[in-house]
């Protein structure tokens, strides 16, 4: 995933930016107004990444998961965002949490009927893909997010690094950035953080 849309390799660019995510942290709240436009298609690439991965509701578009986003992100009290990947990274977790609001509801609609357990490899294909039904991806989503509960309990970084690579599609050098931490330990806690939740949720799936 590219963090800077067409043209932002200009300094003066990246220099608003900072300084605008400065004056935030300082609790300067206008200077969020001045920010969005500046980060508004990066914003609109992490919420189609999304949308691909688990929606299978038009009501749910791109542009509304941008504001849904952004209404949240402009009530944050303290945001302390340090960087143009932090903020970014901070917005694909609002943009996880939007799209399982919308699969909860989609499982509470069901109304409690046919609500079976969805096999492991099923989940496995909606999560590398997005492909399948859209009452699996709703399952697949439901149930990631009940093991990155536990994964934060076990390992908060590597639970970050999950949603920076899987949910965000950053690389390793830049979820590193977003992070504050070295390419090396993205890597390491990457891998690792696979194998903790590929056994959670096949314990989960498979056997809950």
């Amino acid at each position: 995933m590219s963090l800077q849309p067409p043209g932002s390799s200009d300094p003066s660019h990246l220099v608003t930016i900072d300084l605008l995510l400065q004056q935030l942290a300082d609790g300067e709240r206008d200077a969020f107004d001045a920010l969005l436009p500046l980060v508004y298609s990066e914003l609109h690439q992490l919420a189609r990444q999304h949308r691909r991965r688990w929606s299978g509701d038009e009501t749910l578009n791109t542009t509304a998961i941008v504001h849904e986003a952004y209404l949240r992100l402009a009530g944050t009290p303290e945001p302390g965002w340090r960087s143009q990947p932090h903020f970014l990274a901070v917005a694909s977790r609002a943009m996880r949490h939007i799209m399982l609001d919308h699969a909860r509801q989609r499982q509470r609609q069901k109304r409690g009927g046919n609500q079976q357990r969805i096999p492991w490899h099923e989940v496995e294909e909606a999560l590398r893909s997005g492909g399948g039904p859209a009452d699996t991806r709703a399952e697949a989503l439901i149930a990631l997010d009940e093991a990155m509960r536990r994964l934060e309990q076990h390992d908060e970084r590597q639970s970050r690094i999950v949603e920076c690579r899987f949910f965000g599609g950053m690389s390793i050098p830049e979820t590193g950035e977003a992070l504050g931490i070295s390419p090396a330990t993205v890597k390491r806690g990457w891998a690792m953080a696979q194998a903790w939740l590929h056994r959670e949720l096949t314990a989960t799936l498979e056997t809950g």
